[in-house]
């Protein structure tokens, strides 16, 4: 299973409950101190340092990760951020440059250098992390939720292919409020998604929400 931005705290969460659950972990960032951190906390997982919002890096890093390892089985992408604020005026270039390269970008490269293996895998899975801005934006939060937006829309479109080659693949929008919190809530919905049915996960979009106390 491969993750995308797994250095954050959502992303070592999945890559320790993946682990648990018997998966070979294989860690993509940029930050190589914090891949070493992850790597030691995470005993087994296997780190790469590229810039993922470089397609030709990624594609180098997918030869090597199919070289040493194989084809992968899941993809999951982590990578993300928050910019925003100051109303519409405050939805400045800056903010929506850095938006697209981690959100849209990213997940457009992984996707597509990684596509195949997910075809051709008797369960590929793929899943993001959106935001319920999505359906509610507001002013101060454009920038973002157009982002998280078009990464929906994207990954929907690779679910989309997913099912029209008939594979027992499937695309995952998980949508949380705010990560924070929720790190163990998405880990377990995450090793979650090989227990069921392609097609009945496959373009779904799937609310995470703190347990009921």
């Amino acid at each position: 299973m491969l993750i995308a931005g797994a250095t954050s705290a959502a992303g070592r969460a999945v890559a320790a409950a993946l682990t648990d659950a018997g998966a070979h972990v294989i860690a993509i960032g940029s930050n190589a101190e914090r891949l070493q951190g992850l790597a030691a906390e995470v005993p087994g997982a296997v780190t790469y340092v590229s810039d993922l919002g470089d397609f030709a890096e990624v594609t180098a890093v997918a030869d090597a990760v199919h070289a040493e390892h194989g084809p992968i089985d899941g993809l999951i992408h982590l990578v993300g951020g928050w910019r925003g604020g100051g109303g519409l005026a405050g939805q400045s270039d800056p903010d929506w440059d850095f938006l697209h390269t981690h959100v849209v970008t990213t997940l457009r490269n992984t996707t597509r250098a990684f596509n195949d293996d997910l075809l051709a895998s008797p369960a590929g899975r793929l899943a993001i992390v959106s935001s319920v801005s999505v359906d509610k934006p507001a002013p101060g939060g454009a920038n973002y939720a157009a982002a998280k937006a078009a990464a929906e829309t994207w990954t929907r479109a690779v679910g989309q292919g997913f099912a029209k080659a008939g594979t027992d693949a499937a695309a995952v929008v998980f949508v949380v409020r705010a990560l924070a919190g929720l790190e163990t809530e998405l880990a377990t919905a995450v090793v979650e998604l090989w227990d069921a049915p392609a097609a009945s996960v496959n373009n779904t979009r799937v609310l995470l929400a703190p347990p009921a106390s």
